[in-house]
């Protein structure tokens, strides 16, 4: 790991890039994903700049509840959270973003010694850790460019404090079942004995309500999907033509997800590096999976990982739920 950039001000460190976790791997993913019988491309690729811009769009729409409804359990349990987490704590962020969620935790939380944003843009976790240094100077703020998904490489030296990993938006839910116990037996191991993980996650509910949210009317989720598309023929040389594609968000009931998947409207061929794929008529190119649980489920996944609740905070039509858990002794 490498410190890069100039710290602001006296609480902001230098911004620490974890070049092993950030190695590109959009060409091998994308020639590997095309390859398989069920062909599939990780949803990290989704996020381009492009792709980024339309997400915030997404976040904003009518259909898009996650979002809100997550910011309103907060609205009524912020207090109470910070209480939970208790006064000195170290808070880490994985995907951080431009930190919104974390400042508001940030505001609550009594005397927070640090607060560790680790997000793979640099653009991104550079505006972030600049404005959260002005706004808390009692707080040191320490940002890591990385890639969390490949490992969570945190700094040696940081505060010493109740640690505690701030997981929201129900990211959780975009990974599969061996990649989240992985991600939670990894954030257990980044606060230690005692140290706690604060989860978002999306709760089951009626398909029509979570086919709507992933395939909206604006067909902005639809344009998001398909930039992945343009992203492949813009860096990787593809002929995709994206008129011959639909995006479909139909509910898998055996997984309990809903699926984005990018549909041949016909058959055809297209190339990727030089390298030809075929596709049949009603194919479809799987690109992000958002998983959804109840919250026994839940629970039962973070025990494996040795992860024990604490308390957990819903909305009142119990469609989204924040949870607390502490690393068992």
């Amino acid at each position: 790991m490498t410190e890069t950039s100039s710290v602001v001000g006296a609480n902001r460190r230098a911004t620490v890039i974890d070049e092993t976790s950030l190695r590109d791997t959009f060409r091998e993913d994308v020639l590997e994903g095309l390859a398989r019988a069920q062909k599939s491309i990780p949803p990290k690729h989704l996020y381009d700049a492009r792709g980024s811009e339309l997400f915030e769009r997404i976040c904003e729409l009518p259909e898009y509840y996650p979002t809100r409804t997550e910011a309103t359990i907060f609205d009524e349990s912020l207090d109470e959270i910070a209480s939970r987490v208790g006064a000195g704590a170290v808070l880490i962020e994985p995907g951080s973003g431009s930190g919104d969620k974390a400042e508001r935790l940030l505001e609550a939380l009594e005397s927070p010694r640090a607060f560790v944003p680790v997000e793979i843009s640099r653009t991104a976790i550079d505006a972030s850790a600049d404005a959260l240094a002005q706004q808390f100077e009692e707080t040191e703020i320490v940002p890591v460019c990385a890639d969390f998904t490949q490992g969570l490489c945190l700094p040696q030296d940081l505060p010493d404090g109740q640690r505690v990993v701030f997981f929201p938006g129900s990211t959780i839910g975009n990974f599969d079942a061996s990649m989240r116990h992985r991600l939670l037996s990894m954030f257990a191991r980044a606060v230690g004995r005692g140290g706690l993980v604060l989860i978002g996650a999306d709760l089951e509910k009626d398909v029509s309500v979570l086919e709507t949210a992933y395939d909206d009317a604006e067909g902005v989720t639809a344009a998001f999907d398909l930039n992945l598309l343009r992203r492949i023929n813009r860096e990787l040389g593809g002929t995709f033509d994206e008129n011959s594609f639909e995006h479909q968000a139909p509910w898998v009931a055996a997984s309990s997800r809903v699926e984005m998947r990018l549909v041949a409207r016909r058959a055809h061929e297209v190339r990727v590096c030089g390298d030809r794929f075929a596709l049949e008529r009603g194919e479809w190119i799987h690109t992000e999976s958002s998983n959804k649980f109840t919250p026994a489920r839940l629970d039962a996944e973070a025990a494996g990982a040795g992860l024990e609740p604490i308390e957990a905070w819903t909305d009142e039509r119990e469609w989204f739920r924040v949870a607390l858990y502490r690393v068992a002794e």
